[in-house]
């Protein structure tokens, strides 16, 4: 990673913690519609259990819960953790979940083949480098059991901000303070290289609004 990349990573870290502080609970308790999805598609291929790359304050670890999944809801705001670990406790879920400060640039802090799904609602649209993205995929099909589900959403290029803003190169366009890797399609397919691409589902979300794809693959079984 160059001193810019630390640099962007560091300061979206800040941001992100401040956001939280400032408002908790964000994103309401109602879970995303690509969560909502993803439970259905986790429950058909008989998975128990969740990972959630970049929970926040967790409105879709919290509803992943409630479905009876067991879930590991990592981030790396530990203000939005702290935010998830009370409303599960409030919801009586806190059995079901587990909390994990961590920044998806470093290795996921899981064994090989020891969750039998992942999710992850925009964060690979983070300010990630493409290099960094790969590795991360490379990273979820580490932790996935043979058979595993990927559902993961990202703001593509087709997206209104694409192209303007702060451009940080690599896709990446910065507005409001947050950082965005807006996916050409290509990428979506690199990533599923190795894996079985099952969807490529665009949706639209927000008042902009925000253009995304809902990608699912999966690993041979």
């Amino acid at each position: 990673m160059s001193d810019n990349d630390h640099d962007l990573a560091d300061a979206q870290r800040r941001h992100w913690q401040d956001t939280y502080t400032a408002h908790p609970g964000m994103y309401g308790e109602q879970p995303s519609a690509p969560a909502v999805h993803a439970a259905s598609v986790f429950r058909a291929a008989g998975a128990g259990d969740v990972l959630e790359l970049g929970a926040g304050h967790g409105r879709d670890a919290l509803y992943f819960a409630r479905q009876g999944f067991t879930v590991q809801a990592t981030d790396f705001s530990a203000t939005g953790l702290e935010q998830l670990q009370e409303a599960a406790r409030a919801q009586d879920v806190d059995q079901r979940v587990t909390t994990a400060v961590h920044d998806v640039r470093d290795p996921l802090p899981l064994p090989d083949a020891s969750v039998d799904a992942v999710f992850a609602h925009m964060l690979l649209c983070m300010a990630l480098s493409s290099k960094e993205i790969h590795t991360l995929v490379g990273e979820i099909g580490r932790v996935l059991r043979p058979g595993g589900t990927f559902v993961y959403t990202v703001r593509h290029t087709g997206d209104a901000h694409f192209g303007s803003g702060s451009a940080h190169g690599d896709d990446i366009y910065e507005h409001g303070g947050f950082a965005v890797h807006f996916f050409p399609r290509g990428l979506v397919d690199a990533l599923a290289e190795g894996w079985t691409l099952n969807e490529v589902h665009a949706f639209e979300e927000g008042d902009l609004p925000r253009r995304l794809w809902r990608v699912t693959q999966s690993l041979s079984g």
